[in-house]
């Protein structure tokens, strides 16, 4: 399904889906592509993090589309977390120290990735 029916389920009020979503992925983790973030189509993001670190993505899945096998839940993810992304995502430190609050969005535990397009 698309990854914007999973977000509509999650904000109707169900805790988790679980299933194969289909998405962009417009940010890779630069230092080992432990993680990614996807396109929702509104704006905002999901994270997606691998099942027990077993797989990693390259650099070059951004900007591909993925059918991701996982549990998609919505979380609160605290300043520490949210700073840890930035850097691994090499912004500046600027734009880390500007992370002040938590926020709340989707998570993806992902146990494939296949790259479609």
């Amino acid at each position: 399904m698309p990854i914007s029916d999973a977000v509509t389920k999650l904000n109707d009020g169900k805790e988790e889906v679980d299933g194969k979503v289909k998405a962009k992925i417009i940010e890779v983790c630069e230092k080992k592509g432990c993680w990614v973030k996807l396109d929702l189509g509104n704006g905002e993001t999901a994270t997606v993090k691998m099942k027990d670190y077993g797989f990693f993505l390259p650099l070059a899945a951004k900007g591909k589309t993925v059918v991701i096998d996982g549990e998609l839940k919505m979380k609160t993810t605290s300043v520490a977390e949210l700073k840890h992304y930035a850097e691994d995502a090499k912004k500046s430190k600027e734009e880390i120290d500007a992370i002040k609050e938590p926020k709340k969005e989707i998570r993806v535990m992902a146990k494939g990735i296949v790259v479609v397009d």
